[in-house]
């Protein structure tokens, strides 16, 4: 077992691997606005930690702004940018939503970096993209308070939005294949209790994930994120992912609970605020405590979420180490 494809394969395919695997990412403000530095940087945090998946970090705005959406960043901790201006307000705004093709500017400045990504990486180092879902999308384009309103006021205007949202999503992501992606990362915002319910997610959300999806069915490297608190869970069960990444350290399922839910591989272990605020010894400590609760089967050592930028370069090294 000698590269980190390798290394992933085994551990999705359930067979014993020389070392735990470990994936770390990260946004990169101001860079993140165009490809040429978004893949220097990504690349660049690569040469310097030797992580088993590279997972591309966009802009979350990157699969909007071809609607009209404006952000600026502002200085958040985990390298988000904040939106300033949205597309959506009223109920009929939704039907006027277009498909996107993948040429369109921002949809294709990401290509474009995904690869020169691919061939500085080679192909020895899983690729895998970061891929909103169209309910995230849409939190986007309209604001949270606002999408939620109109999914219990104006829900057939919404999902003609979603409908939209998840056909250029599926388009964008046929076009990463083409490039040569391993996998996707697929973040949920929404599947959490304090946002929507069981069956608001079952109605708004799992129809058009499994529309956009569609093209996602060949790749072998594909990981769920679940943002946020008492996350829907079993979502896992309607879903097919090789990988599921949520904040264990913060919420149901422990990684040892995960592990009897799930029969892929879990990605967790690491607090975000541990990188940024503790030292190394506490670093250690929680890799050493998640490897032990997994016994290193199935499981990547990660975050819950991305590092923040603030982390220091000593604990994401020690985080490193610990798999060694």
């Amino acid at each position: 077992m000698t590269t980190h494809r390798e290394r992933i394969q085994a551990s999705i395919d359930g067979k014993k691997t020389d070392r735990t695997p470990i994936a770390l990412w990260r946004h990169f403000p101001v860079d993140d606005q165009n490809p040429e530095t978004l893949a220097a940087s990504t690349l660049h945090f690569q040469q310097t930690y030797d992580f088993d998946i590279v997972k591309v970090t966009p802009a979350s705005s990157f699969a909007v702004k071809d609607w009209g959406v404006e952000d600026k960043w502002m200085g958040d901790a985990e390298g988000s940018r904040q939106y300033t201006k949205r597309v959506i307000h009223k109920p009929e705004d939704w039907e006027k939503l277009s498909v996107l093709d993948p040429s369109s500017p921002h949809l294709a400045g990401q290509l474009a970096c995904l690869r020169l990504i691919r061939e500085n990486l080679g192909s020895d180092t899983p690729l895998i993209q970061t891929i909103f879902n169209p309910l995230s999308q849409a939190k986007n384009l309209a604001s949270n308070d606002t999408l939620i309103a109109h999914i219990r006021q104006y829900p057939d205007a919404v999902k003609k939005g979603l409908e939209t949202i998840a056909k250029t999503t599926a388009k964008f992501i046929e076009a990463a294949n083409d490039i040569g992606i391993d996998g996707i990362f697929y973040a949920v915002q929404h599947a959490q209790a304090n946002l929507l319910s069981v069956d608001e997610y079952t109605n708004f959300g799992l129809p058009y994930d499994q529309q956009a999806l569609i093209p996602t069915k060949d790749l072998w490297c594909n990981m769920l994120h679940l943002h946020g608190r008492d996350v829907y869970f079993s979502l896992l069960r309607l879903l097919n992912f090789q990988i599921v990444n949520w904040h264990d350290r913060e919420t149901h399922p422990s990684l040892a609970e995960a592990h009897s839910l799930f029969k892929g591989v879990l990605c967790g272990g690491l607090r975000q605020d541990t990188l940024v605020l503790e030292d190394q010894a506490k670093v250690k400590e929680e890799a050493a405590d998640a490897i032990q609760q997994t016994k290193s089967h199935r499981f990547i050592l990660g975050t819950g979420c991305v590092v923040p930028i603030t982390a220091s370069h000593g604990n994401l090294i020690t985080a490193r180490e610990s798999v060694e």
